[in-house]
């Protein structure tokens, strides 16, 4: 693990440059947000964009959700990683916010949990996002990320939470933000890129591509 003096020094450059950043998914309220980030699993932001149109103008709210054709919304988003699963746990989702909370989707990580398809890392963004809540949620983006910088050796991204959470305290959301940025556009998993990076001298990882 890092020294403290070197994690609140990646915390401030990361803020710094990412200057209270936001998710790029696009959505209006509460539910689409939801929605959105269940559709993002294992898909890019861009791919839900595009797909986001058409399924909300079908489905404006959780009750036409509810009540969607399974067949119906598996085409709308087909082109979408995992169509199939994520098509049935958002119908599934949609039904149990009816049923079981009137209608509104609750905003506690114990009640977004208790819905389909909503794990933890998709609870803590839903909550990061809406009321930007204290928390570290782990994609790919920050898991690599952060064990790049030497913030977690973690085997899972629930466990890399724990460490970054520990380590940073603080500004939970906005770093979650923007070590997914970071992690996207310039910590890439493939050819990062190491000249332009903020934070390349605080790096320590196997990846790294000297500078010449």
């Amino acid at each position: 693990m890092r020294t403290k003096k070197d994690i609140n020094l990646i915390k401030s450059l990361l803020l710094e440059h990412f200057n209270e950043p936001i998710t790029e998914l696009r959505f209006k309220n509460l539910y689409e947000l939801l929605v959105c980030v269940m559709l993002s699993a294992q898909c890019t932001d861009k791919r839900v964009n595009l797909i986001t149109p058409a399924l909300f103008s079908a489905y404006p709210n959780v009750t036409a959700l509810a009540n969607a054709n399974l067949s119906s919304l598996k085409l709308l988003i087909n082109s979408c990683s995992f169509f199939n699963n994520k098509a049935t746990n958002l119908i599934k989702m949609a039904k149990s916010v009816v049923e079981n909370f009137n209608g509104e989707i609750p905003l506690d990580e114990k009640g977004l949990m208790s819905l389909a398809g909503v794990g933890q890392k998709t609870a803590h963004v839903v909550l990061i996002e809406h009321m930007g809540a204290n928390l570290m949620a782990v994609d790919t983006h920050v898991f690599r990320v952060s064990h790049r910088l030497g913030l977690s050796s973690a085997k899972t991204p629930e466990l890399t939470e724990v460490d970054l959470t520990k380590a940073f305290k603080t500004e939970l959301n906005w770093l979650h933000q923007a070590m997914v940025l970071f992690g996207r556009y310039t910590c890439k998993a493939v050819k990062p890129n190491c000249t332009e990076c903020f934070l390349y001298e605080l790096c320590h990882s196997k990846d790294k591509i000297i500078n010449e």
